[in-house]
């Protein structure tokens, strides 16, 4: 059932998202492992269409939170408003609570703001005036970078990038997709994607996720992975055991997508970089040296072996 219920949803996001599907593979799994997403690319390339196109396709709630340099903390999760007519403070709900939410260019709101994410994103719940609200199940985050503004924006804490389960580059489309593009494929066809699930499928495919099989030789390698990038010699910060928990789920999540019910060292493999590549730090000599954290990663990859 889960692996028909993806191969339909990514047939319906294929209708409007032209040349994307490893992306939107990779959008997919975290969803199913209840993780969170951060997209980095220019504007313009389909960050926000592929938030909408999901929720629409697996027939959730969806919200768009528009993130501004004025924006406050009630804007995101909402306040108690005064009601005359009862003489009573009732709670109005924020943005955040949809089953999947946009924040577009997250960067762009100030530290305060950014920081209402954060029991959103960690516990699924927001606390308002010391009342607890939980937020609808499922619930996933989609947040947007671009990465050439350099003005206006706010660099996310160490804390909040940690929340995400994976940081996805967009790229630009070859050609022929952006021939695509061009004919027709984008919002103007949104009305043609058709929900093939349901957030009760959705939640049932994640109760499965956590039933997939990790084998203790799997468990190894993933944490020989993440404990070997605090060894580096030019990693400023490595990574978490967040990290490493956070890649044996989305690994579980990703085999179930392939039709198994067991983690390979290949699920590792292919999403160590998503999952690792906004929580490391490189130091300064090694980034002037033309060194990225994909290849600090890839070097990892490459040296660390299966036990």
């Amino acid at each position: 059932m889960s692996r028909t219920l993806v191969s339909e949803m990514l047939e319906e996001l294929e209708k409007v998202i032209a040349g994307k599907r490893s992306l939107l593979e990779n959008v997919i799994v975290a969803f199913l492992a209840r993780g969170h997403v951060l997209l980095e690319g220019p504007p313009g390339l389909g960050k926000t269409l592929i938030a909408r196109s999901l929720a629409k396709v697996s027939g959730c709630t969806f919200k768009r939170i528009q993130c501004t340099p004025d924006m406050l903390p009630s804007d995101i999760i909402g306040s108690y408003v005064y009601v005359s007519q009862t003489g009573t403070f009732t709670f109005k709900k924020g943005p955040i609570f949809a089953n999947i939410v946009l924040a577009d260019e997250i960067n762009r709101a100030p530290p305060k703001s950014q920081a209402a994410f954060l029991e959103a994103m960690q516990e699924r719940q927001v606390t308002v005036e010391g009342n607890m609200h939980p937020l609808p199940d499922p619930f996933f985050v989609i947040a947007t970078m671009n990465p050439l503004e350099m003005t206006g924006v706010y660099p996310l804490p160490e804390a909040q990038i940690d929340r995400f389960l994976f940081k996805l580059i967009v790229d630009y489309p070859s050609e022929e997709e952006e021939l695509e593009i061009i004919y027709g494929k984008g919002f103007d066809r949104l009305d043609e994607v058709r929900a093939v699930a349901s957030p009760e499928k959705i939640r049932a495919v994640q109760r499965i996720v956590d039933s997939v099989y990790l084998d203790e030789k799997v468990a190894n390698y993933i944490l020989d992975l993440t404990r070997s990038t605090r060894d580096s010699d030019i990693i400023l910060l490595g990574a978490s055991s967040r990290a490493a928990v956070s890649l044996a789920k989305a690994a579980k999540a990703r085999a179930l997508v392939m039709g198994r019910s067991y983690v390979t060292p290949d699920d590792v493999k292919a999403l160590a970089i998503p999952t690792l590549r906004h929580r490391l730090r490189i130091k300064p000599e090694a980034e002037l040296e033309g060194i990225t954290v994909d290849d600090v990663i890839n070097s990892v990859l490459r040296t660390v072996k299966v036990r």
